[in-house]
């Protein structure tokens, strides 16, 4: 590439997709204008806060909320507008049981869909007289709000200037809430922000080395870090004749980029293995053209695993990670493989290729086996966009969730509940594995009849030592979303890095 037009690429890539509006914190206290949000318990009158606001408004907030039928439902919004002094009043309901750390981010999600700051007037979100638990602060207020605050824009003619943005500022009484959102939430929210983004980009511009100079841009600066690219040539020597397969039908070559943080001084390392097919078009196995757009996508694990090691080192995590995304553009030519071909594994398994558009599981058996020789991790997590058999077993809500060990994967549902990226817990029995045997190779990649997505797994797992403590989270159904929701507006939702985060902190800490 052309040294002017890699610099114009890296410049493009470096901006976010919308530049984050600034949000601040403030004691408590009713501002003295522009938009208020106000927190509402659930029942037959207004209290706390609401109940204050409603006397200082002459009783405009309860007039409105009979006549609306507002009983503060959790999730239930109501807007009033020019009652001084303020430009609009919104009430959210958070329900009638004490309120937890989902509530707490989806009521800032709500707050922040409900004020996008297009108005240019400031608004303040009030966060006290309601019952509260200990993780339902307003730093996850702030973390929800700022969420919920996403949009993909960058190619838009006309764009939200964030300088036209009114200000954010969350009042309450809970004196930390600043440095716990400044210091840890926001980057784990600015990390989410990052996967969206790279999920989001055309394929024109987001493929495999553009995806590592976005990265390097990205983790740029940071302490305990390490970023190590292996390029087809180092995937030859290495023997990777699976990922580079994929790869193999693309202008734009394979990459596996590896991003090491240790912050976790002699202790045991994490590894977190993420499918990166930057365009799937399937291959020779052409898919169907409707909805192929969407296949830009194909890289969210990818995008997963490296977004959640930038959280980990922004906010100095005591806990030594490494992500690699398998990354390659799957497209058909004259040098793409073809189904009935034989292609070696790093490990020295062979592979029958029955689709070329299972290509992810191809790119990962290299990933999950090089990180099994390379890092000796104690815990290997992989994602990946892999099957649309998922989507039909949980539907559109649920990743899901394949391990052959108990422990670690009640741990990640655990932290999917408590993170609010939803997983459960799918079969992955002998029967798999068996269904994937080849009478010409040692694997087939696809074809076999019965459970896909259980498949799916067994494939992967094929390529991962049973002592090693491993699982697969299948995340087809959940990388996109067409209806959106307070915290992942429509549109890709950056999965996993929640889910991710709350693991590491819950036990690699």
């Amino acid at each position: 590439m052309p040294t002017l037009i890699r610099i114009a690429v890296l410049l493009l890539l470096s901006t976010s997709a919308l530049a984050q509006r600034a949000i601040d914190f403030s004691p408590l206290e009713f501002p003295s204008g522009g938009n208020i949000v106000v927190p509402v318990a659930e029942g037959e009158t207004l209290t706390g806060l609401a109940a204050e606001l409603d006397e200082r408004t002459g009783g405009a907030l309860s007039m409105a909320a009979t006549e609306a039928k507002f009983t503060g439902e959790t999730s239930q919004t109501l807007t009033l507008f020019g009652i001084r002094p303020y430009s609009r009043i919104d009430l959210i309901g958070v329900g009638s049981e004490t309120v937890g750390r989902l509530t707490a981010e989806t009521f800032g999600g709500l707050a922040a869909s409900l004020n996008d700051g297009t108005s240019g007037t400031d608004t303040g979100i009030l966060w006290s007289g309601i019952a509260l638990g200990n993780d339902a602060d307003a730093a996850r207020v702030a973390f929800g709000y700022r969420l919920g605050d996403y949009r993909f824009d960058r190619y838009l003619e006309t764009r939200i200037d964030p300088a036209t943005q009114g200000g954010v500022t969350i009042y309450s009484d809970d004196a930390g809430a600043a440095s716990r959102f400044n210091e840890d939430l926001r980057h784990l929210a600015d990390a989410v922000w990052f996967a969206r983004d790279l999920s989001s980009e055309p394929g024109n511009v987001m493929y495999p080395q553009s995806f590592v100079d976005r990265t390097r841009e990205e983790f740029r600066g940071l302490g305990n870090v390490s970023i190590r690219v292996l390029d087809e040539k180092e995937m030859k020597r290495l023997g990777m004749g699976a990922h580079l397969g994929v790869g193999s039908g693309s202008s734009r070559p394979p990459r596996l980029m590896i991003v090491e943080y240790r912050g976790g001084g002699d202790g045991p390392t994490l590894a977190l293995a993420g499918k990166g097919i930057t365009f799937d078009t399937g291959g020779v196995s052409l898919k169907q053209n409707e909805n192929m757009w969407m296949m830009k996508g194909d890289m969210t694990g990818a995008a997963a695993v490296t977004a959640t090691v930038l959280a980990a080192a922004r906010r100095g995590a005591g806990v030594n990670i490494v992500s690699l995304a398998a990354m390659a553009e799957n497209m058909p030519s004259g040098t793409a493989i073809r189904p009935g071909d034989v292609l070696t594994s790093m490990s020295g398994k062979t592979i029958e290729i029955r689709s070329t558009d299972a290509e992810g599981r191809l790119v990962l058996s290299d990933a999950v086996h090089y990180a099994q020789i390379e890092y000796s991790p104690d815990v290997l997590i992989n994602l990946a966009t892999l099957t649309g058999s998922v989507i039909r077993a949980v539907g559109p809500d649920y990743a899901g969730l394949f391990s052959r060990h108990d422990e670690i994967a009640d741990d990640l549902l655990a932290s999917a509940a408590a993170s609010g990226e939803k997983a459960w817990r799918l079969p992955l029995s002998d029967t798999y594995f068996d269904a994937i045997k080849s009478p010409v190779a040692d694997v087939i990649n696809a074809g076999a009849k019965g459970a896909g997505a259980s498949i799916g797994a067994a494939f992967i797992g094929s390529f991962v030592a049973e002592d090693q403590v491993w699982a697969h989270l299948d995340i087809a159904g959940v990388d996109y979303t067409d209806a959106g929701s307070p915290t992942t507006p429509v549109g890709f939702t950056g999965y996993g890095v929640r889910l991710l985060d709350d693991y590491i902190r819950r036990h690699r800490e």
